[in-house]
């Protein structure tokens, strides 16, 4: 399956993707089981992790049918890295045309980091998937709305950075196809048990949220 034909079935199946900053390579297994069991399909490692690409190699081999992939990307060599991995996204906190070129070229999913209408359509002219939004907390569903007023028609805009059950509504509302959740979802040392239990919430809210 092509990566954009897996983003578009990840997404539809539920568009959060579990941001596992600082992520071992050891925890990969258990975390990865209870993200998978709250319904979570898209996996991000961030490459400021331990051993990160070990912990992608491991996610990607056990859930053939997630979008997994690394964070914090921030070079062509590094989305190289990640492809060998076993690694199928590539998610960066800013607009790098050539991060995103290398990362088409190498038939991966791309979600730079974008913050102005200037980065957006210079982000989906070099071949961007989608765009995340960061960080959320500098912008609010009104700049989303405004953002996706002159957007082309489809534009996957996720919002990432302070993103909690309690503040998901309005932002869906604005036009949010998705989430990145972080901190809020997992933290180093968090347990597995602990993660499924937030990862069942999240998933609750966003379920609420279409309604909300």
């Amino acid at each position: 399956m092509q990566a954009c034909d897996l983003l578009d079935n990840c997404l539809g199946a539920l568009p959060l993707i579990a941001i596992l900053r600082g992520l071992t390579p050891p925890e990969a297994g258990a975390i990865g089981q209870a993200l998978a069991g709250a319904g979570f399909r898209l996996l991000e490692v961030p490459l400021n992790s331990p051993q990160p690409l070990d912990s992608i190699a491991r996610l990607a081999q056990d859930h053939p049918q997630a979008l997994v992939g690394a964070g914090t990307v921030l070079t062509p060599a590094q989305v190289r890295e990640v492809a060998a991995a076993g690694g199928r996204l590539i998610v960066s906190p800013n607009f790098d045309a050539a991060v995103v070129r290398e990362a088409v070229r190498c038939g991966l999913v791309s979600l730079p980091g974008i913050a102005t209408p200037t980065e957006a359509f210079g982000a989906l002219a070099a071949g961007a998937h989608g765009l995340k939004l960061f960080p959320a907390e500098a912008a609010s569903p009104n700049v989303l709305k405004a953002l996706r007023a002159v957007l082309p028609a489809g534009t996957r805009v996720m919002p990432v950075g302070g993103i909690s059950p309690q503040n998901m509504a309005p932002w869906r509302a604005a036009g949010a196809a998705g989430f990145g959740i972080g901190s809020a979802l997992y933290q180093p040392g968090k347990a597995a048990d602990a993660v499924a239990q937030d990862a069942v919430r999240f998933v609750a809210a966003w379920q609420a949220s279409a309604t909300g």
